[in-house]
């Protein structure tokens, strides 16, 4: 299994438009463009994420100018747009025949394929260039229906000067007890350090990261994974406990009081440079953000990043549990008119090189298969020290949110990515909330 690595920004498309029929219109006169002087060429429009992640968007640009190159009856239109104007757009020209031949989903839109809005990639691909978990992600009735090029990890980011100006040094296996996270967070708080930089103000997960690691961890993958599919109740006594624990450091001052209206890029520079903070429970993907120059909103460049597992509770069952997922993917239009284009261009991004290739520059996992001993970059040390908090891991595949639709999904972006880490709501009705919506959903 290839595990790691990751980055990147660029200004915002601030001229984007945002309805469904207007970027239907720009893509169809893009379309246009150049058609009379190349009768045989296929134009095709892709719809990516990313508009604010230099290394991620570079990746893709050069991708295409190779596949345009090699390709050349091909011609991709590439729009960069944010996600959440990018779902708003999708989700309503799908049903129109508007939408681009190939757009940007994560395994969480799986209702997509499920809805009959995207066509099978398995003829168009070569499957065995892909992870084996990665293709699960994007599996629904036995077929694949995306090239899953982002991956990433849970990961718990820390700031090692604060961390000795608290007194606090980390156990060797950098995995603190239930009672030794306890004493940090309250060290923290304490010495007027604000312990996490977590921000929900534009995102429905990152607020849950850390309770999904404890609760990961405390159950195990099976009964973890019963708990995310409405098969265990959120009131099973090991999962009251877990929540019990968070809501403990909760009002101890874990999160801070901006959380609710803190975008995710903002906190990124809450935790590293101003006011700075004792932790970031993130993805891997931090790196995409973080690991650019200053004056482009990364972290210093001395900056004390350290990396350490997520804290294990007492009777946890399965301590060397971790949340292994896969991000951005490209998928194509099941109506798209152009497949054979649209299906070269997936294919193209599908090669064990470019896999490397997105591992070297952009320096995060995929779901690509990659060779991890071509990371040479100055970044490598940081990449050896993820290596090392994976080392004897046991993953589970996705996170909640992959698991949990409609109302189900609604509820805990709502109660466990935001109202409980806020300190609004109580452990019994979080998890009487919880099992209601889910057991409405199944």
């Amino acid at each position: 299994m290839t595990l790691f690595l990751h980055s990147t920004a660029r200004p915002v498309l601030r001229t984007f438009h945002r309805s469904a029929a207007a970027l239907a219109l720009a893509g169809t006169a893009l379309g246009l463009i150049g058609a009379p002087a190349m009768a045989q060429q296929q134009a095709i429009t892709m719809w990516s994420h990313w508009p604010d992640e230099a290394s991620k968007r570079s990746f893709i640009e050069e991708r295409v100018k190779q596949f345009e190159a090699a390709t050349p009856q091909c011609k991709v239109n590439l729009q960069f747009v944010q996600k959440a104007d990018l779902y708003t757009s999708v989700k309503t020209s799908v049903r129109t025949g508007q939408a681009p031949d190939i757009f940007w989903l994560e395994p969480d839109e799986i209702a997509f394929a499920k809805s009959g809005y995207l066509e099978p990639l398995d003829k168009y691909i070569d499957l065995a260039n892909l992870e084996d978990w990665a293709k699960r992600a994007w599996t629904w009735n036995g077929k694949v229906y995306a090239m899953p090029q982002e991956a990433y990890s849970v990961e718990l980011y820390y700031n090692r000067d604060l961390m000795k100006k608290i007194g606090v040094t980390p156990p060797a296996s950098m995995q603190m007890t239930q009672a030794q996270f306890t004493d940090m967070v309250k060290r923290s708080v304490a010495a007027g350090i604000m312990p996490t930089a977590t921000g929900v103000g534009d995102r429905p997960y990152p607020g849950a990261y850390f309770l999904q690691e404890v609760l990961l961890r405390k159950l195990g993958t099976d009964d973890y994974e019963k708990l995310l599919t409405g098969r265990l109740p959120f009131q099973d006594p090991r999962v009251i406990e877990a929540m019990t624990w968070v809501r403990q450091l909760v009002d101890a001052g874990m999160f801070p009081k901006s959380m609710a209206t803190m975008k995710l890029g903002e906190s990124h520079y809450y935790f590293h440079t101003n006011p700075g903070a004792l932790m970031f429970p993130i993805a891997s993907w931090y790196t995409g953000r973080a690991f650019v120059a200053p004056e482009k909103g990364g972290q210093p460049k001395d900056f004390a990043l350290g990396l350490m597992k997520y804290p294990v509770m007492d009777g946890s069952k399965c301590p060397e549990c971790k949340t292994l997922a896969v991000g951005g993917s490209y998928v194509m239009y099941a109506r798209s008119k152009n497949k054979e284009c649209a299906g070269k261009m997936l294919s193209s991004l599908a090669t064990v090189e470019n896999g490397n290739k997105w591992m070297e520059t952009v320096l995060l996992q995929t779901g690509v298969r990659t060779d991890p001993s071509r990371i040479t970059s100055i970044y490598a040390p940081y990449f050896k020290e993820l290596q090392e908090r994976s080392a004897g891991a046991k993953y589970f595949i996705g996170t909640p949110l992959h698991y949990m639709s409609g109302k189900c999904g609604d509820t805990f972006a709502q109660v466990l990515n935001r109202a409980f880490p806020g300190g609004l709501v109580s452990v019994n009705e979080a998890a009487a909330q919880m099992d209601a919506a889910c057991k409405a959903s199944s």
